[in-house]
């Protein structure tokens, strides 16, 4: 049976060794986080890789096995900048336990998983690979950046190919199995620039940008209000920016609004721009006035209740706290959001509260370390059979 203080004791030592290592965006280097994480990982028996395709942005694949089926772990290990040095009640890069809570930049988000991740990896490594397939662990960069340089770049790759992806967040050990998709839409508009003391001989392209912001709310927003998933997630659409105009006394000759466009899970991402077009086109402008140009996108995952996965948390949650698992529906998107068009069970699952991260006195409950720990040997166990004193 493992000692429960020992485990929280091991996972300081390593969150405070992780902690130590400043990798805040901007600038966004790994570089010698990853170092870290790699002369472990290499120590522990696990065949390492670094990549990176960005100078500074560097990557960690670590695997012990071969798949499938391929259960693949990712954390990310950049952090966020430490702001005003003088708001913090600790040294941000020495990570300080007071009253049950790891203080430190990165703390919570998301060097605590990185800490529970590496002990899985130790644990594992010494008791050699699964008689069938693979344990993966990934440490990333580019997450703070919204970037395409970590997760994304090891999917392109193909240096990792799940059949299970567990994406490290923030959830108070919650289990996260579905997430909206996002979709990142600008809308232009034209028009004909003209004397603002004679609007009449111009075509205000802020006027018609108007109207089409009237149509959207007026005929598409009430629709996806009443689009709403198993599990309660809203289907929301949001103007986010608007720009126009070159000067006050000039009649504007373009305008243009950028969307997000949250999608349910059982929402076909193509299917939702073309919505939005239809509901555009219909406002009715003057052909070549209008233009919808897709920024950024992906669309949103929902792994079954019968998945292999999903059954192995919810036994080892119920195993090591005594309770039935408690659901969580997120309001952001996590990496996991990259596999989503790919036939890859996804679950998000991690220690400490989004509220406590990218804010000075950053912080994280030990004893979420230990259940996230005791949890995710548990579920390593039953999907890989590596067991454990606990499990």
């Amino acid at each position: 049976m493992i000692d429960r203080h020992a485990l929280g004791e091991r996972l300081f030592e390593l969150l405070r060794g992780l902690v130590a290592i400043p990798s805040p965006f901007p600038p966004g280097d790994t570089a010698a986080i990853a170092g870290f994480a790699s002369d472990f990982l290499e120590r522990v028996g696990y065949r390492v890789d670094r990549l990176a395709r960005k100078p500074g942005i560097v990557n960690v694949v670590a695997r012990l096995g071969a798949g499938p089926p391929s259960v693949v772990f990712n954390a990310h290990a950049d952090t966020v900048g430490v702001g005003e040095r003088a708001a913090w009640a600790t040294d941000p890069l020495a990570a300080t336990l007071r009253d049950g809570r790891v203080y430190g930049l990165g703390a919570c988000n998301c060097k605590s998983s990185m800490a529970v991740h590496l002990w899985l990896a130790e644990e594992t490594g010494r008791r050699g690979p699964p008689k069938a397939g693979e344990i993966v662990f990934t440490f990333v960069g580019d997450e703070e950046n919204l970037g395409p340089e970590g997760l994304a770049y090891l999917r392109e790759a193909g240096a990792v190919r799940p059949t299970t992806l567990i994406v490290a967040a923030q959830t108070r050990n919650r289990l996260v199995t579905e997430e909206r998709g996002v979709m990142w839409v600008r809308v232009s508009a034209r028009g004909k620039a003209a004397h603002a003391g004679a609007p009449d001989t111009g075509d205000s392209a802020i006027l018609r940008m108007h109207r089409v912001i009237a149509a959207i709310e007026r005929d598409l927003a009430p629709r996806l209000r009443g689009r709403r998933s198993a599990n309660g997630q809203q289907s929301t659409l949001s103007i986010g920016r608007i720009r126009g105009g070159e000067n006050t006394n000039v009649v504007p000759d373009h305008c243009a609004i950028e969307i997000d466009r949250r999608i349910l899970p059982d929402e076909d991402f193509d299917a939702a721009l073309d919505e939005l077009r239809r509901t555009v086109d219909a406002v009715g402008e003057p052909p070549g006035t209008l233009s919808i140009e897709l920024l950024t996108g992906t669309p949103g995952f929902s792994a079954p209740e019968d998945g292999a996965g999903v059954r192995a948390f919810r036994e080892s949650i119920a195993a090591v706290t005594g309770r039935p698992p408690e659901r969580l529906n997120v309001v952001g998107a996590s990496d996991g959001r990259y596999f989503a068009r790919d036939p890859v069970e996804i679950i998000v699952f991690g220690p400490g509260d989004g509220a406590n991260s990218h804010q000075p006195d950053e912080s994280v409950p030990l004893d979420e370390l230990v259940d996230a720990a005791l949890i995710q040997a548990g579920v390593v166990a039953r999907l890989l059979g590596i067991r454990m004193e606990s499990t």
